[in-house]
């Protein structure tokens, strides 16, 4: 019989608002929040904001959205940005760095996600005729295309350090923040302190069905909001969509760990199958991505016949990607494990 209920782990992008959430959205108070009016939302960016320590907060569609505005209200034309070389922003975005801020990234390698500070030392580069000038650092915490590795406090210490004494700005994409945060038990405020803005998502892990917000320096954001209507992201009664994130925000944080939990016994569950290089050590959170290398199978075969059993699993690097979130339970991970059993028997 063909399979009608999967067990979906292509990412915590797939969670559903709670039951909660949806009540919130129907009896969310609203107003036209272009006029600057819908009081949800403004609770919202105040709540946000007092969060990560920051001075204002701006309440936006998408993480991508959101650090498109930060990358634009931070940079000029012609100037430089140093990422991380897997970064999301870098990779994961449309190329909205050169698309719509004019400015060139600088990939930076690291370890699972934290730059040697003596690579974007010597990265930092100053303006003549035939370089740009960099203006910005961008930074990623959890990392997603390092297995949701936690970048430690340190670590971004160590960047805050650079860009002050070169006269840069540093900014945040913390779309999982709070994960970091959880696993490492850092608070979310300590990782924010260093840097300049920061964008978090509220539908991942956190369950809200859409969502980011940027935080940042008052004056900076109010560039920001002209930035967020100029990009289509002004929004009208859009406290129906702020109220679930609040409730995300208050009330979905401590149970990331149950995800992390999930995360790490899929992890120990299919290591060492054929085929499958994965170390359980290195997962930390809610990701887990590992190599594939098959005599009889490609990782899309495998993801095929995964399908087949009722697991969904994304490609990525030339192995797979899988995340645990609110809608896989205890149930579903061994599903999962089962399926990779049976598949690479």
């Amino acid at each position: 019989m063909p399979v009608t209920t999967y067990s979906d782990f292509r990412s915590d992008t797939v969670t559903r608002p709670t039951e909660k959430m949806r009540r919130a959205m129907a009896e969310a108070a609203v107003g036209d929040d272009v006029l600057g009016d819908d009081p949800t939302v403004q609770e919202l960016e105040r709540r946000s904001a007092e969060a990560m320590g920051k001075e204002a907060a701006l309440f936006c569609p998408s993480g991508t959205m959101a650090n498109s505005i930060a990358v634009k209200m931070w940079t000029g034309a012609l100037e430089e940005v140093i990422v991380e070389e897997r970064s999301h922003i870098y990779n994961m975005e449309s190329t909205h760095m050169t698309f719509i801020s004019g400015v060139t990234p600088r990939p930076v390698r690291s370890a699972r996600g934290a730059m040697d500070p003596k690579d974007v030392l010597a990265a930092v580069r100053k303006p003549n005729v035939h370089t740009p000038r960099t203006s910005l650092i961008c930074l990623e915490n959890t990392h997603n295309n390092w297995g949701g590795a936690v970048v430690p406090l340190d670590n971004f210490r160590a960047m805050r350090r650079i860009a002050d004494e070169h006269g840069l700005k540093v900014h945040l994409d913390g779309a999982r923040i709070f994960n970091a945060s959880v696993a490492s038990g850092v608070p979310v405020r300590a990782f924010a302190g260093e840097v300049d803005s920061l964008q978090f998502c509220l539908s991942k892990g956190l369950s809200a069905p859409v969502g980011s917000v940027l935080a940042g320096p008052r004056e900076r954001l109010e560039l920001g909001r002209r930035l967020r209507k100029a990009l289509g992201g002004g929004m009208r009664q859009v406290g129906v969509l702020a109220a679930p994130g609040l409730i995300a925000l208050t009330e979905m944080v401590d149970r990331l760990e149950e995800d992390h939990i999930r995360a790490k016994a899929l992890a120990r569950g299919i290591a060492g199958l054929p085929g499958v290089r994965l170390d359980p050590g290195t997962v930390e959170t809610d990701i887990v991505i590992f190599g594939f290398e098959h005599p009889a199978l490609t990782v899309p075969a495998l993801l095929e016949k995964m399908r087949e059993k009722g697991v969904l699993a994304l490609a990525i690097y030339g192995g797979v990607r899988m995340v645990t979130h609110k809608d896989v339970g205890d149930a579903d991970v061994e599903r999962a494990i089962r399926a990779f059993r049976e598949i690479l028997a």
